[in-house]
């Protein structure tokens, strides 16, 4: 116990005489310093979207800078800052082949920003990074614009703004706080302008894209399967998509009914799926079957999907679903023969589009033909104890004669009675993956599973296809809307059977039940930081916390980011404008700049003469030297000429004390390096003795 006090008193005395260090610091030191923490925060979100080399350089040339402002050292010279810009220029073209683009942009802006901090001298350099800050607090929303990042941004436009004020405040500056306050309320006075013109100022598809390289796709899914793939993405409890379904309460289906289809694999070289084609060509292709064969029965089930940016060509909606979704402006879909919707280009960022599907359904054809030729092709020299398994299964004698759907509860069978065990950790797969599963290893992830039993039934000439998409999720009780995760993430299998066309077979649920129909997900093994933690929160108040998250970050998608054409039209519409056009929405934004303009002038000038804190000081020396003493002082007189008039009314000690407040007044109000702050001046007022009513 003595041991632990004396750590606890001497940690309290290393901060406590760290704080008193840096109070005794010059004002232009902790600005600097106040700068350097700001610029590392608003970089700081950029982290997973520049190379790996570009933040540990950034922050070392950050901490660099913050010794030299701690010790009152002299800046590095040109020769040293010149070469390190050619070090960050060289760096950029490595990464990026180019310093010309998004990718490259962003990392350059990062560099010079933060390079730009190594010659803060004057002014003029303070404002070369308060706008150099701004435009990286902006290229933030270029990856993402959540509401996280959005919530660290608001954070980095106060504390740059705090920095902007100081710089061009007199030289005797106003305590931090007072400057962060004051930037808080320039904010706050600036918000309904821009909630005005946010919501009123016409909204216009883009005019070109943001190349990149995550048009690769963000996705947990993608279109080519490979053994192993999917494993990371059950770990991975981020959302993926949130569903809003339109039935009594927002209830949604029995899970075992929730299959958000997605990628369909079609064709298969041996060590992985791939789908084939392109989505762009498939989405603008008129000549596709708009139906794929596909026959419904019963009511549709109608629900609205609010898509995480996965930037794919891929919609993710409930099988199966028979009319194409309503979209966003700009986009079209199309329903490829595999019963994939597929859009014209990829969405940049959060996408909410209604949709309706049939869980009732059948598609594909009736009756074998030619179009099924390839869902029943292997590659030559693959799996060949798994072409000798489906040999035997044909000479079976309880198989003989009997139809496709025997062979696969034949095989659902195998999975459910010979050991065969689900798991996220099977180990690496060797060349013949199907081989193993069936004979070696006998556990897997689902991909391993589908993979294994797809490659089983085309061995017995049954056409099969791996499905890629989502299964199941979990209801968010505080808004009602059902949240798929990338932990959701599956893979099925589908097989042609004669007189029913495709039928969904998804062996996972052989191997591990509890995987289909109900709310249960693996976990990683548990760690010390996680049992440790059980300790300090328990584990149904940390859901409840991210439940209540997720449903505040849906809502900003809601209302921010799905705040379309469409709804500002709607919006127009209840304000009495049927059909708006451009300049009916000029003329509104017109009227309301004029307005918010008159509001600030009254707004200025009623400040200066009644709120600036310096002159409603001023304001109350002149009133109690007039109602208390006599003496009537001109409005527009400094202090110091205030001390002469108050010199000659008083001649004697009394006036002492409110002389030398007066200049030290002026002081803190001009001098290089003022002694007193306005609040210690504030404080001394009011303890201030005035002089003798019958002096001179």
């Amino acid at each position: 116990m003595l041991n632990i006090s004396a750590s606890r008193s001497s940690s309290n005395t290393a901060s406590g005489n760290l704080i008193q260090r840096l109070n005794s610091l010059p004002r232009e030191t902790r600005d600097t310093l106040w700068l350097l923490a700001v610029v590392a925060l608003v970089i700081s979100p950029l982290t997973p979207h520049v190379p790996p080399w570009t933040m540990p350089f950034a922050y070392a040339l950050l901490l660099w800078r913050a010794w030299l402002a701690w010790n009152q050292r002299p800046l590095p010279n040109r020769w040293i800052k010149g070469g390190l810009l050619m070090v960050a220029v060289a760096l950029t073209i490595i990464s990026h082949k180019t310093i010309v683009g998004r990718d490259a942009g962003v990392t350059l802006i990062i560099m010079l920003l933060v390079l730009k901090t190594l010659e803060l001298r004057a002014r003029r350099d303070a404002m070369v990074i308060f706008f150099l800050g701004f435009f990286t607090l902006l290229a933030n929303f270029f990856f993402s614009q959540s509401l996280l990042v959005a919530m660290v941004m608001l954070l980095g436009l106060l504390g740059l703004l705090t920095a902007l004020i100081n710089s061009n405040m007199p030289v005797g500056k106003p305590p931090l706080m007072q400057s962060m306050r004051t930037a808080a309320w320039m904010s706050l006075l600036g918000a309904p302008i821009m909630l005005v013109l946010f919501m009123l100022f016409p909204r216009m598809a883009p005019l070109w894209g943001m190349p990149g390289e995550d048009l690769r796709g963000r996705s947990g899914l993608s279109d080519e399967l490979k053994i192993g793939n999917m494993a990371s993405l059950v770990l991975d409890e981020s959302v993926a998509m949130r569903i809003k379904f339109d039935t009594p309460g927002g209830r949604a289906p029995e899970q075992r009914f929730l299959y958000f289809r997605g990628p369909v694999m079609s064709y298969f070289n041996g060590e992985q799926w791939f789908a084939g084609g392109s989505y762009e060509a498939q989405a603008n292709n008129s000549a596709l079957p708009s139906s794929a064969q596909l026959q419904v029965r019963g009511e549709p089930l109608k629900y609205e999907v609010t898509l995480e940016t996965n930037q794919r060509q891929w919609l993710l909606l409930l099988d199966a679903a028979e009319q194409a979704p309503q979209l966003p402006e700009g986009f079209r879909a199309r329903m490829t023969p595999a019963l994939q919707w597929v859009i014209n280009r990829p969405p940049q960022s959060v996408m909410r589009y209604t949709a309706q599907s049939h869980i009732d359904f059948q598609s594909g054809p009736l009756e074998r033909t030619r179009e099924l030729k390839p869902f029943v092709q292997l590659p030559r020299g693959f799996n060949p104890r798994t072409l000798a398994l489906a040999n035997e299964m044909r000479a079976d004698p309880q198989l003989q004669g009997k139809d496709n759907m025997a062979f696969v509860n034949a095989a659902l069978n195998r999975l459910r009675t010979q050991g065969y065990t689900y798991t996220l950790d099977p180990g690496i797969y060797g060349t013949h993956s199907a081989d193993e599963f069936w004979f070696d290893r006998k556990e897997g992830f689902c991909e391993h599973i589908a993979s294994a039993f797809a490659v089983l039934m085309r061995a017995l000439d049954i056409p099969a296809r791996v499905v890629t998409g989502y299964q199941g999720g979990d209801i968010n009780g505080f808004d009602g809307y059902w949240t798929v995760r990338q932990a959701d993430a599956h893979a099925w299998t589908e097989v042609w059977i004669e007189g029913k066309g495709w039928v969904r077979v998804d062996p996972t649920g052989a191997v591990m039940p509890s995987r289909i129909g109900e709310y249960r997900r693996l976990q990683a093994p548990r760690g010390a930081f996680e049992s440790a933690m059980d300790n300090v929160i328990s584990p149904t108040m940390l859901m409840q916390m991210r439940a209540a998250w997720e449903a505040v970050n849906n809502r900003w998608n809601q209302w921010v980011l799905n705040y379309t054409q469409e709804r500002q039209l709607n919006l127009l519409r209840s304000l009495g404008m049927e059909a708006p056009t451009w300049q009916d929405l000029a003329r509104l934004l017109g009227l309301i700049a004029a307005a918010a303009a008159l509001i600030g002038v009254a707004w200025s000038y009623w400040e200066k003469s009644h709120q600036d804190p310096w002159q409603r000081m001023m304001n109350h020396v002149r009133q109690q030297l007039k109602t208390k003493r006599g003496l009537d002082l001109p409005a527009h007189l400094p202090p110091r000429a205030m001390a002469s008039n108050i010199r000659a009314q008083w001649s004697d000690a009394s006036a002492a004390p409110l002389l030398q407040w007066l200049l030290r007044v002026e002081q803190a109000r001009y001098a290089p390096h003022p002694d007193a702050a306005l609040a210690d001046l504030q404080r001394e007022l009011r303890q201030l003795q005035w002089p003798m009513a019958n002096a001179n």
